[in-house]
């Protein structure tokens, strides 16, 4: 909306603002160069990257989507844009990118994409075409090219490597091709190699400078709860936090032990960390399978947040399903004869095995813990929400002072498959 408003000082901005049509003010309260806060807004000069490190509900997103639009926008009546939106899964993208409160077709104000997602994409009226992808399936990347480019939540892609080089490749349109990355910041190798690039421009967002857009008492709810801690630093502050000293686990050695499996298992357990609280409380679901000759593999983190026993108790034995495993393994500390009754309650003739935990959840891990050091453990993905845990637990627990269900989950599977040995082996393929 550049010229309908000059750069006014103060005494003569009211005038100005009384001269327009009711119209006019009607599209300046949408006007995102008025709106936005000034790290919103794309950094100048040359850069191929723009790299948005953000808070939970620190306008990140709102920042990429907008930033999108106005590259279609600049494009013209008619143009042959193309573009990639790639997020963790299809899902997120839909979800997030394009029908969030904040995606791209909420925020348009003019030229407005239409969604096709028979075909994953969302075209413009000028001809521009947005394409979306998963960090699940990389190959996708192979073939298409792009001029732009938005990646959101990049520290949580599953295959984050694999699929940031595909994207790389096919970034290869037009003069100046380039990207906006919008990601809460996780250690990762990928995010330190894109912040050390000479040709990305960074931007840090803290939630509490979208305040005013966030639910009354959100902020101070959270603030009281996680503040300086390393939690509240890397979701609220959208810092880029480090291995805790004490922790058992290193991200240097779990970046390194990813690897694709395509071999037999001989056994595969789902192990369940029940929640102790209520229904905001998350249930750990880790998915863990034994190869012939002995290692271990970390399937997958089926985890979920927010849901009731019923609810959780549906997941495990999804993910008990998907996987073909052999047995179900959960705690019952908390629960007792109740979560034996809500899984069975599900599928009355899942293999189960309730176990009490007797030491404190150091000594638990501990041994686990010497499994990775020993090379006996590989994870066929990455695991943003587990690993997070593992490389944040010490002696007197998280940093957070939350419980560790998906890590505890872990440490169920892993002991039951290699610690303890029970059970009879079968041959399974994934």
């Amino acid at each position: 909306m550049a010229g309908l408003l000059p750069d006014l000082d103060a005494a003569t901005l009211a005038p100005e603002i009384s001269s327009l049509t009711p119209g006019e003010l009607a599209f300046l309260a949408r006007d995102w160069q008025l709106l936005a806060r000034p790290e919103q807004l794309a950094p100048e000069g040359d850069w191929t990257s723009w790299l948005i490190l953000g808070g939970r509900g620190s306008g990140k997103t709102r920042a990429g989507a907008e930033w999108l639009q106005a590259q279609v926008m600049a494009a013209g009546k008619r143009t042959d844009l193309r573009i990639a939106l790639v997020a963790e899964t299809l899902g997120d993208a839909r979800e997030v990118m394009i029908d969030g409160v904040s995606g791209l077709t909420r925020i348009a104000r003019r030229m407005r994409p239409e969604v096709e997602i028979s075909r994953r994409r969302i075209v413009w009226p000028n001809g521009a075409i947005a394409q979306i992808f998963s960090s699940e399936d990389p190959e996708s990347l192979r073939g298409p090219q792009f001029h732009l480019a938005w990646c959101d939540e990049l520290a949580k892609w599953k295959h984050a490597d694999e699929t940031y080089d595909m994207l790389q490749f096919a970034l290869r349109l037009g003069e100046n091709p380039r990207q906006v990355v919008t990601t809460t910041p996780r250690p990762i190798p990928l995010l330190k190699r894109l912040m050390a690039d000479e040709t990305t421009r960074l931007t840090r967002m803290a939630t509490k400078r979208n305040a005013a857009h966030l639910a009354p008492g959100f902020l101070s709810a959270l603030t009281g709860r996680y503040g300086g801690t390393r939690l509240g630093r890397q979701e609220l502050d959208g810092e880029l936090i480090e291995d805790r000293p004490d922790a058992l686990w290193k991200r240097a050695r779990l970046d390194e032990i990813v690897v694709k499996l395509s071999e037999p298992l001989r056994r595969i357990v789902v192990a369940v960390d029940p929640p102790a609280g209520g229904t905001s409380a998350c249930c750990g679901i880790v998915v863990a399978g034994l190869k012939e000759n002995g290692q271990a593999v970390v399937l997958a983190d089926c985890s979920v947040e927010g849901a009731g026993p019923a609810g959780w108790a549906r997941a495990v034995v999804a993910a008990f399903r998907r996987f073909e495993a052999d047995r179900v393994v959960a705690e019952v500390n908390q629960g007792g004869d109740m979560v034996r009754a809500v899984l069975e309650g599900i599928e009355a003739k899942l293999p189960l095995t309730t176990v009490r935990a007797t030491r404190g959840k150091f000594l638990r891990a501990e041994p686990v813990a010497a499994l990775y050091e020993q090379g006996r453990v590989t994870h066929a993905g990455r695991f943003a929400a587990l690993e997070d845990q593992m490389c944040d637990f010490g002696p007197d627990g998280l940093s957070s002072g939350r419980s560790p269900d998906r890590l505890d989950a872990l440490v169920w599977a892993l002991t039951a498959l290699m610690l303890e040995g029970a059970g009879e082996p079968r041959i399974r393929g994934v």
